[in-house]
């Protein structure tokens, strides 16, 4: 990614562009394939796109938290991650105001199951879950980009272990939980998802 596109990333944070800087350069760790700044600015794409700053009740905390849930990446340690970001978070933001819901929304990333009613976490988890409704090309980028970040890992783990994320995926009662993501996403991502579920079993 270009200075010209850290710099417009950063324009799009809401608070000290120091603190985005910081965010960002984690977000540009050499271990990542898919979890880059592409995908932070993919998230807030798409909650332009779903219109979290209507539908959010604290739409600030969602960006907020779009910015920490994956600023925390380890492919080696991914039970981790969701845990180690609320917790960069409550760090670096100032104590009281929307920290709590910030760190709230940042460990609901790690089931994308939102209760009823929860608006802020519905926006984020469907934002970060809008790249299964992908054009069928670009989800193939991203599931190779996925298997590149675990590189580490023998072919035969990783389609056991990617199989049961994809598994647990499907189980969802829905996997958008925004009218718009449920009216525009849903069916894509599931066909998506069911795809690459019976390459990695068939």
């Amino acid at each position: 990614m270009s200075g010209d596109d850290d710099s417009a990333l950063i324009a799009r944070f809401p608070g000290p562009a120091a603190l985005a800087r910081e965010l960002l350069d984690r977000w540009h760790e050499p271990q990542r394939r898919y979890h880059t700044a592409a995908h932070l600015r993919a998230v807030l794409d798409r909650l332009d796109e779903l219109g979290a700053a209507e539908y959010a009740a604290d739409p600030v905390a969602v960006a907020l938290a779009a910015w920490f849930h994956d600023a925390v990446y380890d492919p080696r340690d991914p039970d981790g991650n969701e845990e180690a970001a609320a917790e960069l978070a409550e760090d670096r933001l100032p104590p009281g105001g929307r920290t709590a819901e910030v760190v709230r929304l940042v460990r609901l990333t790690t089931t994308h199951d939102p209760a009823p009613g929860d608006t802020d976490g519905a926006a984020l988890c469907d934002a970060d879950l809008g790249v299964l409704a992908s054009p069928p090309a670009a989800y193939a980028v991203y599931a190779a980009e996925v298997r590149q970040e675990y590189g580490f890992v023998p072919d035969a783990a990783f389609r056991a272990g990617r199989a049961g994320v994809l598994e647990r995926l499907l189980a969802l009662p829905r996997l958008f939980h925004t009218p718009y993501g449920a009216a525009h996403w849903e069916a894509t991502a599931r066909y998506n998802v069911t795809a690459e579920l019976s390459l990695l079993t068939g």
